[in-house]
């Protein structure tokens, strides 16, 4: 919300600076985003020029359209610096008429509000104009706040909006037919050709301001071309009505189409403005010269507004606070926000009449924020809260998750973070023929889905980091998927490029399924769940060179090569190896042994290595030989691994060397040659038995 220091002074009298003010606005919630200097011109009658006068842009939350306004700022700061809001005298141009309208029949215009739950109050006025350019001094205001001057009655409308915050319409009152105008949901297969000139399909969920016949304005966000002012009008009828939030923001974003009026409409305006904005237009007419007003106005109201009343005690302020606040301090406060308390005998506690331009006040804790936020937070201790009960235990998933994260960046991987939404054709590989979770009102197509699979945010991050010169990529994300089976949370990976940094020492390797396999033994170590490995072929992988990841008995996830059709398709060159995993964290945790983590103590004792090659079937799996060995030997094998596998020169056709290390210890002696060697028979002896190998 932009302001005009100049301005804000017609209703408080601060001597400080723009930036003096903006800064304590910001410790009071308003946040300043900038300011900037005010053009020259001329200034309101009997207005002396201010030095260094400002636009000040404040950053106004959505629950506060009261600061929509010059007023609504200008009761800030009066509050911060402890002076009177007030408002100028009559003859200046912040006189605030009251009392001179007053509700008559409606002999002039009839208003009927045939929607009434979307329009319980509307206001209109009559007047005899001459069109014509306003005064240099509120074109140099509204400029100066971003609104172009067009003419005296429309720059009055859209100078009671920026100073009151009550948005107004004027008619062409002989461009509406049958001297009526008729508050409707619009017509199945209405139109309406908007002041921009666009025609605009309507539908019956929307408000309409018509006449007898047609539609004239889209209620609460644009008034119609036909019925506009021009230069030649001579008789206007003015609008101020209050119009419901949600009707307004439905509309809105149903024509995509936003306006300064519908902006604060449906943040919720104050229901008993639209009086005082009429009043305000109607003085402003006859101190500008521009006509004469008939001294009466239509006040439609088909339900009164009823202000809220919330109960307050200064117990519970002082006690939500953790600070002291002075019972006068907090009547201050509430009175010169508006408020209206009155205390019980002791002033222990209040019933606070909320005004109506406070529709985000709704009981005690937001009372009392009003008060924190003009006592000052900044004098809140700093002290720690009391505490009355043990905290509830965290969730197990968070150490989970850390401790995964922590092993994948101990490899060397950066973590990627990429939207939950993504565009149907990069959800598709990953969706095993179930359609992905359709959003009903995407943003844009590049959103369409809930992602059902992580992996496919982690490509498209390799694509980008890979568009932009990076050759080696390593990333991962942890997060959450979506089907319509229900959510699980995952772990994806991709790795491209170099398996290890350029050294002196060696040439350049890049990496290959071995290395993505140990990064799933390695995050499978750090949860405490051992991993294992299973043939599988999906679609989005590369057959024979992908497996599935599995715990116990349960596939938990995949790994292996991506396929060059699905990389090729998000971006990445053909030419690239892509490596990729998923891991179903839940999936994993499940299979986890109940109870504490057991901590074994470092060894005592010596190990003793025995490596051995075989000679087997080239169509045998690693893993069936690593199980038949580690069933025939004794519980004192704590390590096995292959280290070599030869084809070649002196091995027979359809045969493979594979090289073995075994590693024996005991936790209560040393071993001896003796039992280690009984051992390594049992392993040979079965060996032979179950799978036919040889020993070379």
């Amino acid at each position: 919300m932009k302001v005009l220091y100049s301005w804000l002074r017609d209703f408080v009298d601060v001597t400080d600076g723009p930036a003096e003010i903006g800064r304590r606005l910001s410790l009071r919630g308003l946040a300043l985003e900038g300011i900037e200097p005010a053009p020259a011109g001329e200034e309101p009658p009997g207005r002396t020029p201010i030095d260094g006068d400002a636009v000040l842009d404040f950053d106004v939350t959505a629950n506060r359209p009261d600061c929509m306004s010059v007023v609504g700022i200008a009761r800030e700061i009066a509050t911060v610096y402890r002076l009177p809001l007030r408002l100028p005298a009559p003859d200046a141009p912040g006189h605030l008429r009251t009392g001179a309208l007053t509700p008559v029949d409606q002999a002039t215009f009839r208003v009927t509000l045939e929607a009434p739950a979307l329009c319980p109050r509307y206001v209109g006025a009559a007047a005899t104009v001459a069109v014509g350019p306003s005064p240099g001094w509120m074109q140099r205001r509204l400029t100066a706040l971003g609104v172009r001057p067009i003419s005296n009655i429309v720059d009055i409308t859209n100078y009671v909006l920026l100073e009151l915050g009550q948005p107004m319409h004027a008619f062409d009152h002989t461009r509406l037919a049958g001297n009526a105008i008729v508050v409707r949901a619009a017509r199945p297969g209405e139109t309406l050709t908007t002041l921009d000139g666009k025609s605009r399909a309507l539908t019956p969920s929307m408000l309409v301001i018509a006449d007898a016949a047609n539609a004239a304005a889209i209620g609460g966000v644009m008034g119609g071309l036909e019925s506009e002012v021009r230069p030649d009008t001579t008789r206007i009828v003015f609008e101020s009505a209050w119009f419901a939030p949600g009707s307004v923001r439905a509309t809105s974003k149903a024509l995509g189409l936003r306006s300064e009026a519908s902006m604060r409409f449906e943040r919720g305006l104050d229901q008993t403005g639209a009086g005082r904005g009429m009043a305000r237009a109607c003085a402003l007419v006859e101190f500008l010269g521009a006509g004469s007003v008939d001294g009466t106005m239509v006040d439609a109201v088909a339900r009164p507004f009823s202000p809220r009343v919330v109960p307050l005690t200064h117990a519970h302020v002082e006690g939500l606070l953790g600070m002291p606040v002075p019972v006068p301090e907090v009547e201050r406060i509430l009175d010169a926000l508006g408020f209206t308390a009155t205390a019980d005998a002791a002033r222990a506690s209040w019933q606070v009449r909320v005004p109506g331009w406070r529709p985000d006040i709704a009981r005690p804790e937001d009372l009392i924020e009003e008060v924190g936020r003009h006592h000052g937070f900044e004098h809140l201790p700093a002290t720690f809260p009391p505490v009355f009960q043990a905290p509830p235990p965290s969730d197990p998933r968070i150490a989970r998750d850390a401790a995964a994260r922590r092993g994948m960046l101990a490899l060397g991987f950066s973590e990627a973070i990429s939207f939950a939404f993504i565009d149907a054709a990069a959800a598709a590989p990953f969706s095993a023929g179930e359609p992905p979770i359709a959003l009903a009102n995407p943003l844009s197509e590049t959103f369409a889905v809930m992602r059902p699979s992580v992996l496919a945010g982690v490509i498209d991050a390799v694509s980008h980091n890979r568009r932009h010169g990076r050759r080696d990529v390593r990333l991962f994300e942890i997060a959450t998927a979506f089907a319509a089976r229900g959510e699980r949370r995952s772990l994806a990976a991709a790795w491209t490029g170099a398996a290890a940094g350029d050294h002196w020492s060696g040439g350049r390797r890049d990496v290959d399924f071995f290395d993505v396999k140990g990064v799933v033994e390695h995050v499978g170590t750090a949860l405490g769940v051992p991993l294992a490995f299973t043939l599988v072929e999906p679609d989005y992988l590369v057959a024979g060179r992908a497996a599935a990841v599995v715990a116990g008995t349960r596939q938990v996830g995949v790994c292996g090569l991506l396929a060059p059709a699905l990389a090729d398709a998000r971006g990445i060159p053909r030419a690239d190896d892509v490596y990729v995993l998923e891991l179903d964290l839940d999936a994993i945790t499940a299979t986890a042994p109940p109870g504490a983590t057991r901590v074994v103590p470092l060894p005592r004792f010596p190990a003793v290595v025995r490596d051995v090659s075989l000679l087997v079937d080239d169509t045998l799996s690693g893993a069936t030989v690593r199980d038949t060995i580690q069933r025939a030997a004794p519980a004192t094998l704590v390590s096995l691994r292959e280290f070599d596998r030869y084809q070649g020169r002196g091995v027979p056709a359809g045969k493979v060397s594979v090289s073995l290390r075994l590693t024996f210890r005991a936790d209560d002696r040393t071993l001896t040659d003796d039992e280690v060697g009984a051992a390594m028979t049992a392993v040979l002896a079965a060996t032979r038995s179950a799978l036919g190998a040889e020993q070379r």
